[in-house]
């Protein structure tokens, strides 16, 4: 077998899969599926200083190759999290890491301090693509001051490893990239959804309660790859490459496009074990073309 070890700053990955926010609950939810431990990293539903109910039904919808979806960020909170939450997933041999979300740099903060107090969560993932309530609903990660700020805020408050998660909402995401890492972001992850709709033609309305949601699967693959291509080229941070990934190939190309790492999301609703499979495909794929380490392929496009 090759060796699959991959490290994200200072967060070991005893293998590059790791599962997307949202996609997979707190882990425990698949536990009858596949084992755990097998993966690098669970990352788990996104977390918020306060409880969100999310967005009014219908909140999903299918697309050609895809998915919208306009959850909301429904939680409990981060107090529930840390109260009810983390006592059932603190022993997983894996890399549990904590989505975060805020309407403001000073939500984010707290609610990353909090999550900074418990000592079997190594790493979060911030989630900037949240709407900044001080400027009308605008996504912190849209504008490089905006990313800025929240990064410059969670990290004077969290002090393990910290990953931005990025729009693809954005002209140009390799200069958010290098403004999160000017300000101590440790990794970079993309992409987030890429904004969509869908029509009802016989109701003549939008599908989704508030109108858009974020698209996901494999119809977004090509430009997901395209854009961590252009981050791993931009910044001297690990990328961790998500969007559309289904498949050992599909992992594959984002390792050759510069990714450090991978995230699973959508797939894991069509194969709870998808994260295996690529995993186990990738050892393959490595050991078929005489590789003996997982770092022979990254980034070599």
């Amino acid at each position: 077998m090759a060796k699959l070890n991959v490290n994200i700053g200072a967060l070991s990955l005893k293998n590059p899969v790791m599962t997307a926010s949202g996609t997979f609950g707190y882990g425990v939810e698949f536990e009858d599926f596949i084992d755990l431990a097998g993966l690098g990293g669970i990352i788990v539903k996104g977390t918020t200083l306060k409880p969100r109910e999310g967005n009014d039904y219908p909140r999903m919808a299918e697309t050609a190759s895809g998915m919208l979806n306009c959850v909301g960020l429904q939680n409990k909170g981060v107090d529930y999290f840390c109260e009810h939450i983390y006592p059932q997933i603190k022993d997983i041999d894996t890399n549990m890491i904590v989505n975060v979300s805020g309407s403001s740099p000073e939500d984010y903060a707290e609610c990353a301090a909090r999550i900074n107090a418990l000592d079997k969560i190594p790493a979060i993932e911030l989630n900037i693509s949240c709407p900044n309530v001080k400027d009308g609903g605008m996504a912190f990660g849209v504008t490089c001051a905006g990313a800025s700020s929240v990064v410059k805020a969670v990290r004077q408050a969290y002090h393990k490893t910290l990953i931005v998660k990025l729009s693809p909402n954005v002209t140009d995401i390799a200069e958010i990239a290098r403004a999160v890492e000017a300000e101590g972001a440790d990794s970079v992850s993309l992409i987030n959804t890429l904004m969509g709709m869908a029509i009802d033609v016989e109701k003549r309305k939008k599908v989704l309660s508030i109108g858009t949601g974020g698209l996901s699967g494999p119809c977004v693959k090509p430009v997901a790859l395209r854009m961590v291509n252009q981050v791993a080229k931009a910044v001297k941070i690990p990328v961790v490459g998500l969007g559309g990934i289904s498949t050992a190939k599909d992992a594959l190309e984002f390792l050759m496009a510069g990714a450090t790492a991978i995230e699973i999301g959508t797939a894991n609703f069509l194969d709870p074990a998808v994260t295996i499979k690529v995993r186990d495909g990738i050892n393959q794929w490595l050991d078929a073309h005489g590789c003996q380490d997982i770092h022979e392929i990254i980034g070599c496009v």
